[in-house]
């Protein structure tokens, strides 16, 4: 397993709510990241959230693409998202979906973790990469 590190930019275009009933909003967002460091390249999301009216309580769920490369490879691959807040406090997990890998990314797996601090996106990817990894 080979950890690799960077730093994202995030932009969002959100579309109003389907649905809005008894404090709970559910829309649908479109994601688009900016990967720099280990993974350079871009990466677009389709995102389905859930706002409750419990302050600190919410969910996602993501399907992204990135295209680029990872430690100088190139190619593509999914990552499957899902994340929920509690009272404040967060669950996330991002996974690589098996058998996404395309190019030199051809059987990748691994998830990533996500950090914000002070407002920067960092990342760190954990993954098996065949031809990668001592």
């Amino acid at each position: 397993m080979t950890s690799l590190r960077g730093i994202f930019e995030v932009a969002i275009d959100s579309e109003p709510p389907y649905h809005e009933e008894g404090g709970v909003v559910l829309n649908r967002n479109v994601v688009r990241k900016t990967f720099t460091g280990d993974l350079v390249g871009t990466a677009e999301a389709q995102m389905i959230s859930a706002r409750t009216s419990t302050p600190g309580s919410a969910g996602y769920v993501a399907v992204d693409l990135f295209t680029g490369t990872v430690a100088g490879r190139e190619g593509s691959f999914v990552l499957q998202h899902s994340g929920i807040m509690d009272d404040g406090v967060t669950e996330l997990s991002v996974v690589i979906v098996p058998g996404s890998g395309t190019g030199e990314l051809v059987g990748i797996r691994g998830a990533l973790s996500i950090d914000v601090v002070d407002g920067q996106h960092r990342y760190t990817l954990d993954c098996d990469l065949p031809g990668l990894n001592p």
